[in-house]
């Protein structure tokens, strides 16, 4: 059996999929309800939790690998690329090689790279209290550890925002697994959409492990991607005026006075999970 998930950012929305072994088919979820006090304090705990891997992110620096194909038109492509978070939140890309068809990378991989680093608003988006209700759906032990597992339903109907659940370390509340399906398209060109991220804890954080993903397309069939985050360093000196970097290794000015003009703001804008693939 396969499910059909998704990883989204504002724009360009792609839909995953990948093996329900991963998931909660080989641990049996203990279902339950707690009081209201107790779910307010996983939520609690979790917008705490999000708030230290946003700020350990920061300037943070890690190499990608996305793998992209179009299988009816029989077409593929690799992107290796070095991403970069800087210290204000704006995530660019360097192109570091590309081998394979060019239709995969200007209609899948660009489009990706394209949207993520021009997302601006993320606090419209953000799993938070104001943007979705949560319920407790239960828990479960996987690799040690126990998880509990909150559903969250949108307030509102809005790109980005999507109905589905969360997967919380309990000793930590960090995110471990993101799944759902997005309540609203960002465009005509794209049909039904849904995703799942996982992430790793390392010293009590959460980053970002992989993506397999699929998005269907009424201009270019489905285009399916996996993606992997490895080699996450620490840029002392990382610009918060970092230019982007598109799939072609052009680099986009438009960018960087982005990040220039956020730095003469009072409040940095913040870079949830979502829009850490």
């Amino acid at each position: 059996m396969r499910l059909l998930v998704a990883a989204a950012v504002s724009g360009w929305l792609v839909v995953a999929l990948t093996s329900c072994g991963e998931t909660a088919s080989t641990n049996e979820v203990v279902k339950g309800k707690l009081d209201e006090e107790t779910k307010l304090a996983i939520v609690d705990q979790y917008m705490e939790a999000t708030h230290t891997q946003q700020e350990v992110l920061r300037g943070a620096q890690m190499n990608v690998d996305i793998e992209a194909k179009l299988p009816s038109l029989e077409k593929r492509g690799k992107l290796q690329a070095l991403r970069k978070i800087s210290k204000l939140g704006r995530i660019t890309y360097k192109a570091l090689g590309f081998s394979g068809d060019t239709t995969v990378k200007q209609e899948v991989i660009a489009r990706y790279l394209a949207a993520e680093s021009e997302a601006r608003d993320f606090g419209t988006i953000a799993i938070t209290p104001a943007n979705y209700k949560f319920r407790y759906a239960g828990r479960l032990s996987q690799g040690g550890r126990t998880l509990q597992i909150l559903d969250i339903t949108p307030r509102k109907k809005m790109v980005g925002l999507f109905k589905g659940e969360l997967w919380l370390d309990a000793e930590t509340g960090m995110p471990v697994r993101e799944s759902g399906q997005f309540v609203k398209t960002p465009s005509i060109f794209l049909k039904k959409i849904a995703f799942v991220r996982y992430y790793e804890l390392r010293d009590g954080v959460s980053f970002p492990s992989h993506i397999e993903s699929t998005v269907d397309t009424r201009i270019v069939g489905r285009a399916e991607l996996e993606i992997y985050f490895t080699n996450f360093t620490r840029e002392e000196t990382l610009a918060d005026d970092g230019v982007a970097v598109d799939a072609s290794g052009a680099a986009n000015d438009k960018a960087a006075a982005n990040d220039k003009a956020d730095a003469s703001s009072t409040a940095a804008p913040s870079v949830p999970a979502e829009n850490v693939p």
